[in-house]
This record gives structure tokens, sequence and C-alpha cells, in this order.
């Protein structure tokens, strides 16, 4: 459990902010990993976990705790129960772009989509990470983690982690804490195994972002390909050479709203229907039930509405940012706040808050942010 001279967190964060913490150790093994947060957890001291630094959001002060970085790597090969599938088990610390390399490499399908999505695997759950109709959720089978209130290590089903969009039991939201406080240690992803041939692509979403028609068909690799393209011209693949990827990819969250909210909205305003819950469960009370169970009340689907159209017709265009301010929207992608060099935390929250302020005075939602805030107020 290598304890190390703490380094600044503007030098390990992509949004370049964030000052020295009191304590920092490297974790290059699961097991050290596991000793050093049993440890941290037993002092009381505040703390966090670091892995890519590329969701994280934080304050200029110093951090007055302890900082455990995850430099754990390594994929195994498991045999699946399905055939015409097979398992890759990851360590937390291991790049996710590695890992969708590696499965492309090795004709696994389902994670092509996320390619170029910074930061590590144990990261991946924990929001529910997605692009292009992929989601975290589509093929995660389980993962292992370590429970901050036993501080025992167990195995936990997919099913268990309440995945949503971009949200899970153990991510920290703004302004709330964690259904479940624990640390990711590996992840087991489930992937079709379908070679390296060409195949049609079955998501609308996908085939609409990379221009290809129902009958077109094009291989796993041509699919990372043309994703890592795309991302790029939006400055969603990290490059030191380029500001507009010194961010923590989209500050805000694409709302999810009632149908009812999205019909307020502008027609122009992209959206895209949020799967119903097709099997609600129904409870009722033993004393008030009379042998008769009601008929499922049906209603409209919620609807996801694009932040990055809500932001720009608020008036607040690609590249805008306030003078003599060194933070700034990406001048590729309105939904990405930027640090254009050296700027503070506090100059990327004002800015955060007034893209918040205008969206909510135009049209009347108040807009989330996606990273993790840590030492920094919206």
């Amino acid at each position: 459990m290598p304890e190390i001279t703490p380094i600044p967190l503007a030098q390990l964060t992509t949004l370049r902010t964030g000052g020295v913490p009191e304590r920092m150790i490297d974790a290059l093994s699961t097991d050290e990993l596991v000793e050093a947060l049993r440890d941290v957890w037993a002092t009381g001291d505040e703390w966090f976990v670091l892995g890519g630094g590329s969701n994280l959001f934080v304050g200029d002060d110093p951090f007055e705790g302890t900082v455990v970085r995850i430099l754990t790597r390594g994929i195994e090969r498991l045999p699946s129960p399905r055939p015409g599938f097979a398992r890759l088990r990851v360590a937390a610390g291991h790049d996710w772009d590695d890992l969708v390399a590696v499965s492309v490499s090795e004709g696994l399908a389902g994670l092509e989509a996320m390619s170029g999505i910074p930061g590590t695997v144990g990261a991946a759950p924990v929001q529910n990470i997605g692009a292009y109709g992929q989601e975290t959720v589509q093929t995660l089978v389980e993962v292992e983690l370590i429970d901050e209130t036993t501080g025992e290590v167990e195995t936990v089903p997919a099913a268990d982690l309440g995945l949503g969009f971009r949200t899970s039991v153990l991510k920290h939201h703004y302004g709330s804490v964690p259904a479940r406080r624990a640390v990711i240690l590996s992840a087991t992803f489930e992937l079709a195994d379908v070679g390296h041939g060409e195949r049609r692509i079955a998501g609308a979403q996908l085939r609409g972002a990379l221009g290809l028609t129902e009958d077109d068909t094009v291989s796993l690799a041509w699919v990372r390909e043309h994703v890592l393209a795309t991302r790029a011209r939006k400055g969603m693949v990290l490059d030191d050479a380029d500001p507009d990827t010194h961010s923590a990819g989209s500050f805000f969250q694409n709302a999810v709203v009632s149908a009812s909210f999205a019909r307020t909205l502008p027609d122009a305003c992209p959206r895209w229907p949020v799967a119903p819950d097709l099997d609600p469960v129904v409870v009722i009370p033993l004393s008030a039930y009379e042998g008769l169970v009601p008929a499922p009340t049906s209603r409209e689907s919620d609807v996801k509405v694009s932040a990055g159209w809500l932001i720009e017709n608020a008036g607040l265009r690609k590249g805008f940012r306030f003078p003599r301010s060194r933070a700034g929207l990406s001048t590729k992608h309105a939904l990405a706040l930027t640090n254009r060099g050296n700027a503070t935390a506090t100059e990327l929250a004002e800015l955060a808050r007034y893209i918040q302020s205008r969206v909510a005075a135009e049209f009347g939602l108040v807009l989330q942010p996606e990273p993790v805030l840590i030492g920094v107020e919206l």
C-alpha cells in the first residue's frame, strides 16, 4: 500500500482543477486497494477514489483527506454459459478505451459504440456510461466491490446496482449521497462473439451517428474507428494540445422529463423516449386486499431531451465565455465546459451556474451536473 507524496489534483483530472490532497495512496493491485480502503475507513477521514479523473470537478482548496488512486490493470477472458458469448473480467483501474479496443480485437460486440470514453472500468458501472445507444447495463454481468459499511468484499449482480440513465446505487449525485457506499474492484461483461466480419447494426441511434442504413454492413473495427472520429470532431477524445478536450465530458446530463413537460419545449429540441416500466410492482396492503388486483395504470413514457440543444438555444453558443475568464464552453460541443488554460474551479463553477440560470429562465428546466463535485458548489 504505497503512500506517495500528494500530487495536485489539477494534474490528475481532465478538467484540470483541484488542490493538493492531504494524503495520497497508490493501489497497484486489488489487495493493495482493499487494504488502503479499509485503512482509510478505519481512520474516519474524508476520502475518495481516483481513477482516470474524467468525471470529477474538484474545488481549488486543498482536499483535507485521503485520495486513493486505483491503478489496477488486467483483463481475463472467461467462458459464458450462453452459446455465442464470452465474458471479460476487468480490473477497476484498467483504462476503459483499452478494454473496448481489446474487445474489438477479439471480435466481441457490445462495447464498440463506447469507444473513446475517458476513464477507468471501475467508473463505468457507477454512472452506467453510454454512447450512441449502448450502455454499460446492456453487457454488465456483475461487479466485485468492497462495501464501506462492512469492509467486506462481495460479488454483486448487475441487477442489484440500480443501473439507470447515467446512474446507479453507487453514484454520488450532486446534492445527495449514494444509496450504497462501496468501491468497485472489478467488473465482468458478457459480449457477443461475432468475429471480425461485417454485419448489420441494430441500434438506430448508432446508425444515425455513423450515417448507416438498416441494410449497411460494417465490422466492429469500422464502428470503433468511426466512433472515435466522431467523438474527436466534438472534442470528446482527450488531446493535450486541444483545450476543447480539457473537460469532464458532458458537464450537464440530458434531462429526463415527463412527456407533458416535453410538449412545452420547442418541437426542434431533440428528444428520445425513455423505455417505460412494462411490469410495475403493485403493492396492496393485506388489510385492503379484496381478492382482486387492479389493472395496471398506463402512462406516457418519460422523455430524454438534449441538454446541449437547450444550452445553445438559451443563447449560449459554442465557445461562449465571460470576458477575461479562462473557462468556456467547448468550441465544438456546447455541453462541455472546458478549461481554456489554468482556469480555477471558481471560474468553471461561475460559468456552470450561469448556464443553469439561462436554461431555467428560458425553458423552466434546471440542468443537473453529471460529474462528481468535490469541494465545489453550484
